[in-house]
Parts: C-alpha cells; sequence; structure tokens
C-alpha cells in the first residue's frame, strides 16, 4: 500500500500549509483529500508536488506492506 504520510511532515518542515499549496500553487481540494486517504494520485502530480515543496519522491510517499 502507498501511504503518503510523508507528504504532511513533510509540509510542516517546510513552513507550507494545505492552504496555502490551493491558494499559491493551484493544488485541488480534490487530490488533498485524495492524498489523506491514501488514494492513487499520477506521477505527474506526484513530480509537481516534488516541484512545489522542493524535495525527493521519498519525502512524500511510502510503500508499506499490506
Amino acid at each position: 500500500m502507498i501511504s503518503y504520510k510523508p507528504f504532511y511532515k513533510t509540509l510542516k518542515s517546510r513552513n507550507m500549509s494545505t492552504y496555502k499549496l490551493i491558494k499559491d500553487h493551484n493544488i485541488s481540494r480534490s487530490l488533498l483529500d485524495r492524498l489523506k486517504h491514501d488514494k492513487p494520485i499520477s506521477t505527474v502530480t506526484l513530480n509537481d508536488l516534488c516541484k512545489i515543496l522542493e524535495c525527493r519522491v521519498e519525502d512524500i510517499i511510502v510503500y508499506i506492506e499490506e
């Protein structure tokens, strides 16, 4: 299972809020909902988040064996 828990830690470490993602970077609320519920996102979206947060993929997602 893919989890997005690291995403929220990265947000916090970058002093970024979800509100700022929505307002300044045009990230949709539906995308944030998908992340919150560990639903699939595209690699393009993942790339965009990495660019915005200036981080690596590992700072956003983690694989957890079920």
